[in-house]
């Protein structure tokens, strides 16, 4: 029988203080590097964490605005930005590095990686960066988005990102925070939510229809009011069906 591999990832050091509690139960972390959130000193500690705890380090870099916590798009030069991304990767490399630990990948926050979903000529931009300043990072972007499509473009590593606690829209980019329905709470409604996509390779839309994706690495978001026990549970759930947590 084939190893099914999933990996767990989840957006951490970004001040919610449960990092220590969602640790064993994920696969990689994705580190806020200071765009929307986080100082040399929070980087520190989530490496530290990942490192006792076996799990890969990537950055999480985003619009440099920690006002809106990375979350509304930012109207600034796109050399500016390109910068500001470039430095808030390297800020997480480097301190790794010291730790004699590899940057692993990359995966953008907020409003930047929401953008990245359907503008082509931003994507195409963040790939070349990547090619061009971290070839070793796998990065992580959905299944059939226009990042996706640039990181294919220039044979960048690639993993496609679902997530256990969003609800999707048909074009498979996720329905809007604001929306009274666009965060999953139910427990049971995540669990299936997950085995869909992770399983059966489908999610179930807003809309209700079922629309093929693919699942390489499974998101909890640090910040949900449930996280820790959403990784506790689905972390018991795919290790029960068999799927190597990697």
């Amino acid at each position: 029988m084939k190893v099914r591999k999933i990996d767990i990832n989840s957006d951490l050091g970004e001040g919610y203080g449960n990092d220590a509690d969602i640790m064993p139960f994920i696969s990689s972390c994705n580190i806020a590097c200071g765009g929307h959130f986080g100082t040399r000193q929070t980087i520190k500690e989530t490496i530290d964490l990942a490192i006792q705890n076996q799990v890969k380090i990537g950055a999480h870099p985003s619009y440099p605005d920690k006002y809106h916590f990375g979350r509304k798009r930012m109207d600034i030069p796109f050399n500016e930005l390109l910068n500001s991304l470039i430095e808030q990767i390297e800020i997480v490399k480097g301190m790794a590095n010291q730790k004699n630990q590899a940057l692993h990948h990359i995966k953008l926050h907020g409003a930047l990686y929401l953008e990245s979903l359907t503008n082509w000529e931003l994507s195409e931009n963040i790939a070349i960066l990547i090619e061009t300043h971290f070839p070793e990072c796998t990065l992580y972007a959905p299944y059939m988005s226009k990042m996706a499509d640039a990181a294919i473009k220039r044979n960048l590593k690639l993993k496609y990102e679902v997530f256990a606690d969003r609800k999707y829209l048909v074009d498979l980019t996720l329905v809007d925070r604001k929306h009274p329905f666009a965060i999953l709470t139910d427990p049971a409604e995540i669990m299936e939510h997950v085995m869909l996509m992770v399983e059966n390779k489908k999610v179930k839309t807003l809309e209700g229809k079922l629309v093929p994706i693919v699942a390489d690495t499974l998101c909890i978001h640090g910040d949900h009011p449930k996280a820790i026990s959403i990784a506790k549970a689905l972390f018991k759930l795919l290790s029960e069906k068999k799927h190597l947590i990697k």
